[in-house]
């Protein structure tokens, strides 16, 4: 026999002109995926940058340029191959993937804040001239100090390609990576931890998503096992540098661009011709200790600002 308690309850019909209770609507896949960009926007676009390059950098590194896997090789030479062979995977990592995280995350005002800094070119006269000038400075005095040889001075073909080189470089590695790395991930991560953190956060980052490319002819011939982690170390330290000029110059892209770059067209362009009895070896210590040793006097020198205006 049931009891009281095992009768159903019944429900008391509407009233009339009550409004319904809404229906719960599930939410479609688009917008669930708009609002995980938007609460995590770092974390899209780290992993975005490091999955998009690296599966275009495949051929690359199944090539005969890489493992020699595949029965191909990349034309042009070494220049040709890193061309044809790197760049696209560059293009479609950093710059790419900030491009599609900061439209989904903060749509046209975040897309003008965002290229607007790439386009701060109005910075004082003596901070272009300081960085083309200096980064070269400081390397050759780094190349004497280890390597015990007075810098030859460069031939004529070397002066005449030099800048050339540079813009090759500023529209190559320095449009493909730093509106990824200096103009979207640095203003948020220091926004979320301040400027030294925010700098160790990006620069393991920004040396990891490279270690693809040591299998490939980008690595140079003479890897050992701590030829990446020596690079890791170098791009943390450079990150300092990088992040006190960028801050520095009011987030001035441009600036940034021409500092990251002027180290590579240096080692591309002057180096063999000005150091000619060393090897590339010391051209990636020189560059460690140099990073390290400017890194560590900004550090002092501002106090961990690195640039940073105060609030």
């Amino acid at each position: 026999m049931k009891g009281v308690e095992d009768v159903p309850p019944v429900s008391a019909p509407p009233r009339p002109g009550a409004v319904p209770p809404p229906v719960p609507v599930t939410p479609a896949p688009r917008d669930v995926w708009r609002g995980s960009v938007r609460r995590h926007p770092l974390t899209w676009f780290f992993s975005l940058a490091f999955l998009l390059s690296w599966v275009a950098w495949v051929p690359y590194i199944l090539s005969g340029n890489g493992q020699g896997v595949l029965d191909f090789v990349f034309p042009g030479g070494a220049m040709g191959s890193q061309l044809l062979g790197m760049l696209p995977g560059a293009y479609l990592g950093p710059v790419l993937s900030a491009f599609i995280v900061t439209a989904v995350a903060d749509g046209r005002p975040g897309l003008r804040a965002w290229a607007g800094r790439m386009t701060k070119w109005r910075v004082g006269w003596h901070w272009w001239t300081g960085v083309v000038l200096a980064v070269p400075l400081v390397l050759v005095v780094t190349l004497y100090a280890l390597g015990g040889q007075s810098p030859a001075v460069p031939s004529a073909m070397v002066l005449a390609a030099f800048l050339p080189g540079l813009l090759l470089q500023m529209i190559t590695t320095g449009i493909a990576e730093e509106p990824g790395w200096r103009d979207f991930a640095m203003p948020r991560l220091q926004d979320r931890f301040g400027p030294v953190r925010a700098t160790l956060v990006l620069g393991p980052l920004w040396g990891v998503w490279h270690l693809p490319l040591y299998l490939t002819e980008w690595g140079g011939p003479d890897i050992v096992w701590w030829t990446p982690v020596e690079f890791v170390a170098t791009t943390i330290a450079f990150s300092f540098v990088m992040t006190w000029v960028f801050n520095h110059t009011r987030q001035s892209l441009p600036l940034a661009m021409l500092l990251h770059t002027s180290v590579n067209n240096f080692f591309s362009v002057a180096y063999s011709d000005v150091f000619p009895a060393l090897g590339d070896s010391y051209a990636a210590h020189a560059f460690l200790v140099s990073s390290t040793v400017v890194a560590a006097v900004l550090l002092v020198a501002t106090r961990g600002r690195l640039g940073l205006p105060r609030a």
